[in-house]
């Protein structure tokens, strides 16, 4: 008994978790603090008089900050969404960074693969140890609950190559949705910035067809600023819409690589106890 006390400490270290910046959880504050900003940027730096004729908003504007204040009060909304897109690229950035470790992936899984070709688990553990990060988490996991059945006799292989997958998933699941969080928000914004776009598009066209309607030759200056929102906003919301469009592929590509590369490292770290054991 006193052997199976002293080595369980040597031969089960407590796993690496990852270090670093993990991902902000409560993602209506990011929106709410965008949002927020926009309404402040758009009436104080948008909305200054210095940006008019004889410095009133009522007045036509003299430079571009004065036409966009013209798109109207959509304009902050969709500069909200726009702030919340480029808040929530940043955050992933942050954060797949630790979830993907300290190098490469392609580095990382080939360090995993030379140490499981020479069957050396306790390289595999050091690389994850160096490496951090939850593609790490996951590999130790898988490779430590190796260690464990290769030690316990009263098991059948088939058992012990089937705990491992277990292990393998089991990790899996803890980490990836740290991985995924707040992408959902990116893929909603894809299609909410078009829509919020359109809507100041309407707008300002039923605010120009009112001025043609109402004057006979219409009001020249209503008609420009009815016209006026109606571009603002339709440019502002394609903008949104395609930033997150391009950042929610180009993170979800990246996540899919990262699994790929786990699906790889958990396929050799099986197939490597079945042919050893």
């Amino acid at each position: 008994m006193s052997t199976t006390t002293t080595k369980a400490p040597a031969q089960k270290p407590a796993p690496k978790k990852s270090e670093g910046f993990k991902g902000i959880k409560n993602a209506f504050i990011i929106i709410l603090i965008c949002i927020l900003l926009a309404e402040i940027i758009f009436y104080t730096v948008f909305g200054n008089g210095s940006n008019f004729q004889g410095g009133d908003s009522d007045n036509e504007p003299v430079n571009l900050l004065g036409t966009v204040f013209k798109g109207g009060f959509v304009v902050p909304i969709i500069q909200g969404l726009l702030f919340t897109v480029i808040a929530i690229t940043i955050e992933r950035w942050l954060a797949l960074k630790t979830a993907f470790g300290k190098e490469s992936l392609d580095k990382f899984t080939e360090k995993i693969r030379k140490a499981m070709a020479n069957n050396d688990i306790p390289a595999a553990l050091k690389a994850c140890d160096a490496q951090k990060g939850s593609a790490a988490n996951i590999v130790r996991a898988a490779l430590e609950r190796y260690e464990t059945e290769e030690a316990d006799a009263s098991r059948t292989k088939a058992q012990k190559l089937e705990a491992i997958k277990t292990a393998l998933d089991d990790a899996t699941a803890i980490e990836m949705p740290t991985l995924q969080m707040n992408l959902p928000i990116l893929g909603v914004l894809t299609s909410l910035g078009v829509l919020t776009g359109l809507f100041g598009t309407v707008l300002g066209m039923i605010k120009s067809f009112s001025s043609i309607s109402g004057e006979g030759g219409g009001d020249s200056s209503a008609l420009s600023t009815g016209i006026s929102e109606a571009l603002i906003n339709t440019a502002s919301g394609i903008l949104t819409s395609a930033l997150a469009l391009i950042f929610y592929n180009y993170y979800t590509n990246k996540i899919d690589k990262l699994t790929y590369s786990l699906d790889e490292v958990g396929f050799m770290i099986v197939q490597n106890y079945a042919k050893t054991h």
